[in-house]
């Protein structure tokens, strides 16, 4: 028989810090829970159980997830709707779920991309997988060159106004898109929330496009999916390539990518987290936090233990110079 589960009493008195999200009245946690990889039908319920149970007891309160999370597609929510069924449906409203639609979900014309038909039957469906009434957060998965942006942005509004999302966010809009983006909600009285895209130690690409700037003009929030590279900024690679590593099996890591000179990168910022008293993944993910306008990093997590590594960034020391 499975242990009901009673969420820590001092959930927000053990390290967690909160940043506003922008101008908005959100306040999220430093640290969010992605479950990009680990929450599929591929993996173990009760490990994902014993994570997520960790995570809200550390005050971890914002689950990302999207549409086509797993593997297998819509999974990862299913997993979201069995663990609000046993252990989260008390503490729906101190959860803040967001989901997304934009890449493949489904065969044929309106299973991708930006359209109002795929986004509106996307979130229907992700509310009936997760069994909940509503998101705290819908966003635009990703740009959609092909239909016009109006399209996307007031099926967002709409969604809103359905009662379907409380906010909106886009992720991975170029800069143009999203001050397009920012002005047509904002008219609509539905302003945008929140930016996600990827920024690390190897990736600056939101600080070189200029969206970091945009988001503090407009007053929207950022969060940084990815923040250790997909393990890069980790001791993983410091070695070479572990035999049960995410690039040896190749998917979304390959090992041509491990360059002498990226190597050589690596070490150099394992030199400085040792000088730093943390581990390169600590180190990591505080300098995403430290960066001006980022509200959160969205970390995956294989087990409770790596969790508790990575909440340690929370209360990592400044930066004194640019990495």
């Amino acid at each position: 028989m499975k242990e009901n589960y009673f969420a820590d009493k001092n959930r927000y008195d053990n390290g967690m810090e909160f940043e506003r999200c922008g101008r908005s009245g959100v306040l999220l946690p430093k640290v969010s829970l992605g479950f990009w990889h680990n929450f599929g039908s591929v993996d173990p319920y009760e490990r994902s159980r014993e994570i997520t149970h960790y995570a809200f007891d550390h005050g971890i309160t914002h689950f990302d997830l999207a549409n086509n999370y797993g593997p297998v597609y819509g999974s990862a929510e299913e997993t979201m709707g069995r663990l609000m069924d046993e252990d989260f449906r008390p503490y729906r409203d101190e959860l803040f779920i967001s989901s997304k639609a934009g890449y493949d979900m489904w065969p044929g014309p309106y299973g991708n991309w930006g359209s109002r038909k795929y986004l509106m039957a996307s979130l229907d469906q992700s509310l009936k997988r997760m069994k909940i009434d509503y998101v705290d957060l819908f966003y635009s998965h990703r740009y959609d060159p092909e239909t016009p942006l109006e399209e996307t942005l007031q099926a967002l509004v709409d969604i809103v106004r359905q009662g379907k999302a409380l906010y909106i966010g886009i992720s991975r809009w170029p800069l143009e898109a999203a001050r397009f983006a920012a002005k047509y909600l904002r008219e609509r009285d539905v302003p945008l929330l929140i930016y996600q895209g990827r920024l690390n130690m190897l990736d600056r690409e939101p600080m070189e496009e200029g969206i970091l700037d945009f988001c503090a003009e407009e007053g929207v929030g950022f969060i940084s999916f990815s923040p250790l590279a997909q393990g890069l900024l980790t001791d993983r690679y410091l070695n070479g390539v572990p035999a049960d590593s995410r690039m040896s099996k190749g998917k979304f890591l390959k090992e041509e990518m491990l360059t002498p000179e990226l190597l050589a990168k690596l070490k150099r910022y394992n030199e400085i987290a040792t000088s730093r008293d943390e581990t390169l993944a600590e180190m990591a993910l505080a300098w995403v936090l430290h960066q001006k306008g980022v509200t959160s990093v969205l970390v995956g997590a294989s087990s409770t233990a790596q969790l508790e590594k990575n909440l340690k960034c929370v209360s990592a020391a400044p930066f004194d110079d640019v990495l």
